[in-house]
């Protein structure tokens, strides 16, 4: 089952829902200032010639990123854990090969609830500065509204005047404060429109005219913004076929060669998270990539409207506070084919990075191995395989293991270790896209067993990246029985090499168990999490309160090596029971 993309979350840093939480408590708010929307704005220089062909200014934005988790935080730039932002960032960001950046900004807490909805002088002008230093190392920018979409522009259908009228003003205060900016700014209506409480008529409706009314607000406050290039958005920022069907029709009516669609891809959701048994980049996940970037090319590309893909990436992965949810080869493959995909589909890709590529504070990448088959992926393809890892039991005689290429394109070249080449027809052999490594090079490979990783190899190819393959020693996993309560809960596990993958949960009957109702296979991280370092696979106290009482369950832990282990839990008031048998 596929959750829709209307609702897709996507977390909005480390410290976002406390935040939030405290912001009902205690009412935070921000200073109202007054700031006359006629004051004269500092132009800044670019260094940049801007295509006149909005298609071909579009593809020279590629590749872009997002500036996520800092301008869009609330209530302030760096609640949400990133540092403030500096001229180096972007001297970091254009040095990487980066050719855009999208902005986003939250404006809620630093504007007037009330008309006439005045921002803050002082925050606009740190936006303007942080703009201006992106335009001064010659990045095209993205300037947005954000996270208003839902904080209040989300009720147009039960405060349909005032929601407009505060849009409406900032926009013309945006417009004006930005007019003389270089044609390398971009100006996007409103991140992920949403309407809370109205029918799909209506927020087709909303969204056209928010749409419009932005188009007619930047276009009529002159200077550089009567010929600056605006991007609108479908609802939600889906690439579903309906929301773009009802794009095109706003952009067809407004009659303007300057206008950008945006989209946003996360990917097939069960992968995005690790749900519903969505562990592998597999064939349903492959489609559904495919299929976005198909109808992002069919909706708009193939009529002469460029695509900005404003946000990509994964919801869970790569997270450095958390077990990973995504299997790192699995990712990567993932990766690989998105921007593939945008290139043959005419796409301009934003990797979406709140805090999780580049650390803010020492401006280096924090995975730079997985930054770098992120940036091989802009002009070319790399080669993969089934699974980067081959799992030899530890219990068991060594047999030589097969693996399936994916060339991608490209020619295999060998297998290395360590900068030596294997031997081709004693190390391993090649029949078509079949991989077979000998039982007696996964016995050199191995060496002396120790449980987990003993070796890599590195598959190459005529062109891109190497693919790398772990040599694993492994076992079954071991689970221990366990008491604890509904707050506490932990398996003792000795996993043995092994890593887990997802777990199942059914009562006696079959029906499914626990907060993910719709499935068996719950979430990875909301329901069960492994805890590697301390030999223990913990319960949530959120998957334990979704269970009934006295009901006893049935989990069934999957592990990448492809084994599976039982184990059944019974909730029984505050207290549980954990037992192997």
């Amino acid at each position: 089952m596929r959750k829709p993309e209307y609702h897709r979350g996507r977390r909005r840093g480390r410290l976002a829902a406390l935040l939030m939480t405290l912001l009902v408590v205690v009412g935070l708010s921000s200073s109202t200032a007054m700031a006359s929307v006629n004051s004269p704005a500092h132009k800044a220089q670019s260094k940049v010639r801007v295509p006149d062909n909005p298609m071909d200014a579009v593809a020279a934005m590629q590749p872009s990123w997002n500036l996520g988790n800092t301008l869009d935080a609330f209530p302030e730039e760096t609640s949400w854990g990133n540092p403030p932002t500096t001229k180096a960032l972007f001297d970091t960001i254009r040095a990487q090969g980066f050719r855009s950046v999208r902005i986003p900004v939250t404006w809620t807490d630093h504007q007037s609830a009330t008309a006439p909805y005045t921002i803050d002088a002082a925050y606009m002008a740190r936006v303007k500065q942080v703009v201006d230093w992106a335009l001064a190392d010659g990045l095209y920018v993205v300037l947005n509204v954000h996270h208003d979409s839902w904080q209040w522009i989300s009720k147009m259908s039960t405060d349909h005047d005032k929601v407009v009228a505060r849009f409406n003003a900032s926009w013309t205060q945006i417009s004006s404060t930005f007019r003389d900016e270089p044609r390398t700014l971009l100006f996007e209506s409103v991140n992920e429109p949403q309407f809370d409480d109205a029918t799909d008529a209506q927020k087709t409706q909303f969204l056209n005219e928010l749409n419009t009314s932005f188009h007619r607000i930047v276009r009529a406050s002159g200077g550089g913004n009567m010929n600056r290039l605006l991007v609108l958005p479908t609802q939600y920022c889906t690439p579903d076929q309906k929301p773009m069907d009802d794009l095109n029709a706003t952009i067809s009516a407004l009659h303007d060669s300057n206008l950008v669609a945006t989209v946003h891809f996360y990917g097939w959701y069960p992968f995005s998270v690790n749900v519903a048994g969505g562990t592998l980049y597999d064939a349903v996940a492959q489609k559904d990539l495919a299929d976005a970037f198909a109808r992002m090319h069919d909706s708009f590309v193939a009529k002469g409207i460029p695509v900005y893909l404003g946000e990509y990436g994964l919801l869970s992965w790569p997270d450095d506070n958390h077990p990973p949810r995504v299997e790192r080869g699995e990712a990567l493959k993932y990766f690989e084919e998105v921007n593939n995909a945008a290139r043959t589909a005419g796409v301009t890709t934003a990797l979406w990075d709140p805090f999780s590529y580049l650390n803010r504070s020492t401006l280096q990448w924090r995975d730079p191995a997985l930054f770098g088959w992120i940036k091989s992926s802009w002009t070319t393809r790399s080669g993969t395989a089934s699974f980067d890892k081959v799992y030899v039991p530890k219990s068991s005689p060594i047999a030589a293991h097969t693996l399936t290429l994916n060339p991608n394109g490209t020619t295999f070249q060998g297998l290395w270790q360590d900068g030596t080449q294997l031997v081709a027809g004693r190390d391993y052999t090649l029949s078509g896209n079949r991989l077979t490594i000998t039982a007696g090079a996964l016995t050199r490979l191995t060496g002396n067993r120790d449980y987990g990783v003993n070796s890599t190899l590195q598959a190459r190819f005529s062109r891109g990246l190497p693919w790398n393959i772990d040599i694993v020693t492994n076992d079954t996993p071991v689970l221990s029985n366990s008491n604890g309560t509904a707050d506490a809960f932990t398996i003792p596990t000795q996993y043995r090499g092994d890593a887990l993958a997802t777990m199942e949960a059914t009562y006696a009957d079959g029906s499914n168990a626990g907060q993910t109702s719709w499935t068996p296979y719950q979430e990875f991280n909301q329901a069960f999490s492994p805890d590697y370092p301390g030999g223990t696979t913990i319960l949530t106290p959120a998957f334990l309160a979704a269970l009934r009482d006295n009901a006893p369950v049935k989990l069934t832990f999957h592990y990448y090596s492809g084994a599976t282990v039982t184990y059944h839990v019974t909730k029984s008031g505050g207290s549980v029971t954990g037992t192997t048998s």
